[in-house]
């Protein structure tokens, strides 16, 4: 008996390890995928950062400039921004790995489920940066640029500040645009049933405007372009998942998957 458990013990250990060394792999993978996306881009870092910049160079009044505080901030800053495009253009490889690592312990119906994820997924991260950065960001800085005016105050942004913002808002909004992924996984794993999503839609629509406030800067028009979006990719999500709600079918395969597998 003693020999049993700890021969189940041995396996369950080389498993472990096993899985650990091939996470290692696959993060090493997905790290080298983006290394390699920056050493292509980085001669073109400070061009990379004077498109990065645009929509707040466009709404400095005349004469207007960026400034920078810190005495390296002139070369990291463009580093980080270069950093930034290369991990969204290697994105697509890292969320390949991600899935090669999960994969073998989905059932098959998982699995068919998983690519249309990360598409999806990728595609909506992306258009939530998108969309931050060709409406929110140039409007936003018109605003307040507007209110310095009256003031008589200058308008000069450190490079380093404006690139804290604009990771911060890129998150918020590319994080955002996934809440119709959410919702369908939700849905399609039978976490949630879909009459009670639209059953809590008040509750979610108060969250929306809570977390708006919460990652965007303190003004009412910013919070607005989160949270208006995230109450309509929620609708969206709802609208979607209808086309996801598991059968009777869906849940006897799983179940009879599971049981065969246990045995």
């Amino acid at each position: 008996m003693t020999e049993n458990n700890s021969t189940q013990d041995s396996g369950l250990q080389e498993t472990f390890l096993s899985h650990l060394f091939e996470l290692r792999d696959r993060v090493i993978k997905a790290a080298l995928a983006i290394i390699v996306v920056f050493v292509c881009l980085v001669y073109w870092a400070p061009d990379i950062f004077h498109l990065f910049a645009q929509p707040l160079l466009k709404a400095l009044p005349a004469g207007g400039k960026m400034i920078v505080t810190d005495v390296t901030g002139s070369f990291f800053v463009p580093m980080k921004v270069t950093m930034l495009v290369a991990f969204i253009i290697a994105l697509p490889v890292v969320m390949y790995q991600l899935w090669a690592f999960i994969a073998p312990g989905l059932y098959l119906h998982e699995r068919k489920l998983i690519l249309p994820l990360v598409v999806s997924s990728y595609t909506l991260f992306i258009a939530g940066m998108a969309f931050a950065y060709f409406l929110v960001f140039p409007t936003v800085f018109k605003f307040m640029a507007s209110y310095n005016a009256p003031l008589g105050a200058e308008m000069s942004t450190d490079i380093d500040n404006y690139l804290s913002f604009a990771m911060t808002t890129f998150l918020a909004f590319g994080i955002t645009f996934e809440v119709p992924v959410v919702v369908v996984v939700l849905v399609r794993m039978g976490m949630v049933p879909l009459a009670k999503l639209k059953e809590i839609r008040p509750y979610v629509i108060v969250g929306a405007f809570v977390i708006s406030a919460v990652v965007t800067p303190p003004d009412v028009l910013s919070q607005l372009l989160l949270a208006v979006p995230m109450t309509l990719l929620y609708e969206l999500g709802l609208l979607v998942a209808r086309f996801y709600v598991p059968r009777p079918s869906d849940e006897d395969a799983a179940t009879d998957q599971s049981t065969s597998a246990s045995a």
